[in-house]
């Protein structure tokens, strides 16, 4: 199983970015997807998730802001980011929750991460 996030750069603060992690693989069930990101000296925090069912969570530091969304015939999880603020600035990574078989357990997968820059 790979996941492959692509669409991070560097923007302007108050502009936006689109980030995108397509699942690819043996993949039998994916029960959520989410992004989290890792800023310089500081530990990896969830940003959004969403579920197979289309709930989802957000990190109250982006709520408002980031939009999280999935398509999930194409096992592919979205993140629109808007208003980007300096203290986005991270590496942006994807997760999901799958089992690659009917009978095997639920594990977590983790994307390569993107870098997203907000500066000036």
């Amino acid at each position: 199983v790979q996941l492959q996030a692509s669409g991070g750069g560097l923007v302007q603060p108050g502009g936006s970015l689109r980030l995108s992690c397509a699942a690819s693989g043996s993949i039998f069930s994916i029960k959520a997807m989410g992004w989290y990101r890792q800023a310089p000296g500081k530990q990896r925090e969830l940003v959004a998730s969403i579920t197979s069912d289309g709930n989802t969570n957000y990190a109250d530091s982006v709520k408002g802001r980031f939009t999280i969304s999935a398509d999930n015939a194409k096992n592919t999880v979205y993140l629109q980011m808007n208003i980007l603020k300096p203290e986005d600035t991270a590496v942006y990574y994807c997760n999901a929750h799958l089992k690659r078989t009917r009978w095997a357990a639920w594990y977590e997968y983790w994307g390569q991460g993107t870098l997203v820059t907000v500066s000036s």
